[in-house]
């Protein structure tokens, strides 16, 4: 499948170690001791006596301070070298944040989603729109399915590989842009001024019957409305009536705990186990499903992946070992970690891992790190693990699924017509003269179409290749072209019918 951006995604995560720090500088020696000083007695709680260590420290320094051939910066020493010595003993995650990192922090977690509501296709040097959103400055300039964007701010993107297109189109959203444009069967070059605006992006950003009675709903993150918005969803499309539910975190990266919390009690009883939570110096914690609670109890498949974690995996987690529903796709990342963000001297901050997630059979979600010694409240237990009904799930981290199903499989020349654009580049071509209903499904003639198009690019399959992938061709081809002129969110319901572990999600269900 083609590379699909959104010009109005979401801000960059807040995350702590997939924050983007630069160095700063400007704190002086005795801000630096301060800081030392505000560390050590930090420490107390790990050691029951650090000063002697932390004195070795105040005193390397000042040698070094006084003594060193060149002239040196404390900030450089503290910040950059003994600071972050001292974390990389414990995690990853565990971060020191200089004043200027610090900031940028604060200002991750307070930034509001921006953007122009547009969803493009990104191609090798091409950038054409799917869709705009009503009420977004795309939609109130004029712009329109099929518009091809050639440059952005007088910078070609024909230069721009995919992964640039994409990082510059991400950055160029948070700004006032021109966007140079060529609309198809106008030979006139367009040009649209566009400024960013608060951009209303649902968590729930897919819902629909796969078949009568059998729901599906797509999960981007987990955020503070997100169970209730499930709920809502939910009851729209049959509530307690519907015969099963499809739910998809893949590629769901997690965000609000509570809102794991809140969306479980949709479907466990009340007073089971959702999670617990256990540190060296924290009391274990166990959160559990209200006592008055009323839930849905139709069967449950939950679609996970490599980049299902943290929050999506407290939700699978606590689904699976409960036998509320059956986890279905690829291991999941294996992010359980409860950090704690300190406040510091001079500005500073410090990120620290202090517990870590395990979900209601006593498996850690957080995978173990290599190269790390960790506490032993982080270490994976031996097990055996077990369901409420006695069945063995895989410790180790992350979230087994009940079954492996891996994403739709590509041939050569599957993988052509996608890097190439093929498809969209027809589908826009097509529509520019006829007209498509919604329940448009494509004839052999137009495949016959596709074929004399894709040759006259140098794109000449064999027979046996064409024959071969002939049905996957026609559900591509659909999808673009009600992608074109419906909107994506009825083109993926096309694809996501032909997805493999949608599919082994229905047979589990029914």
């Amino acid at each position: 499948m083609q590379s699909r951006a959104d010009f109005s995604l979401r801000s960059a995560s807040a995350e702590l170690h997939g924050a983007s720090l630069k160095p700063h500088a400007g704190s002086s020696p005795p801000h630096i001791v301060a800081l030392l000083i505000c560390l050590a007695s930090g420490l107390r709680a790990a050691d029951q006596d650090p000063d002697r260590e932390i004195k070795r420290l105040v005193d390397v320094f000042s040698i070094l301070e006084s003594e060193a051939a060149d002239p040196i910066s404390s900030e450089a020493v503290i910040y950059q070298g003994a600071i972050p010595g001292m974390l990389r003993t414990l995690d990853p995650h565990s971060i020191f944040f200089d004043p200027g990192q610090f900031q940028q922090l604060q200002q991750m977690q307070r930034s509001e989603q921006k953007g122009f509501g547009m969803i493009v296709s990104v191609l090798p040097g091409r950038v054409i729109v799917l869709q705009t959103m009503e009420g977004t400055p795309s939609a109130k300039a004029g712009l329109s399915g099929g518009d091809e964007i050639l440059a952005i701010n007088n910078i070609a993107l024909s230069r721009l590989e995919p992964e640039e297109l994409i990082q510059f189109m991400g950055q160029a959203r948070q700004h006032e842009v021109s966007l140079d444009v060529r609309r198809p069967g106008n030979a006139r070059l367009l040009r649209f001024g566009l400024t960013p605006a608060l951009v209303d992006t649902p968590t729930v950003d897919r819902d629909f019957l796969l078949s009568p009675g059998i729901g599906f709903l797509r999960l981007t993150a987990f955020e503070g409305p997100t169970g209730k918005l499930v709920k809502q969803t939910i009851e729209k499309l049959g509530g307690a009536a519907l015969k099963g539910l499809v739910i998809d975190l893949r590629g769901n990266p997690g965000g609000d705990v509570q809102a794991a919390v809140d969306m479980a009690s949709l479907f466990l009883e009340p007073d089971q186990l959702i999670f617990t939570v256990k540190g060296r110096t924290a009391d274990g914690e166990s959160v559990r499903v209200k006592k008055l609670n009323w839930p849905y109890t139709f069967p449950l498949a939950v679609l996970v992946d490599a980049k299902s974690a943290s929050a999506s995996e407290i939700f699978s987690g606590a689904m699976q070992d409960h036998d509320r529903a059956s986890i279905l796709g690829e291991p999941t990342y294996g992010k359980g970690l409860v950090q704690k963000v300190y406040p510091l001297s001079a500005g500073s901050g410090l990120a620290l891992t202090t517990a870590f997630y395990y979900t209601p059979s006593g498996r850690s979600i957080q995978k173990p790190l290599q190269g790390v010694e960790l506490s032993a409240a982080s270490t994976m237990a031996e097990g055996p693990f077990k369901t409420d009904k006695g069945r063995l799930v895989r410790g180790g981290g992350g979230i087994q699924p009940d079954e492996i199903v891996l994403p739709e499989s590509q041939s050569r020349l599957r993988s052509v017509l996608d890097a190439t654009g093929s498809f969209t580049s027809f589908a826009t071509e097509y529509l520019r003269t006829h007209d498509i209903p919604e329940n448009f499904e494509v004839p052999g003639a137009m495949l016959d179409e596709l074929k004399v198009f894709l040759s006259e690019r140098q794109i000449q399959p064999s027979l046996s290749d064409w024959l071969k992938d002939r049905e996957w061709i026609q559900s591509r081809l659909k999808q673009d072209l009600l992608n074109l002129k419906f909107g994506v969110a009825v083109g993926d319901q096309i694809e996501l019918k032909r997805d493999p572990v949608v599919n082994a999600a229905l047979k589990h269900i029914r």
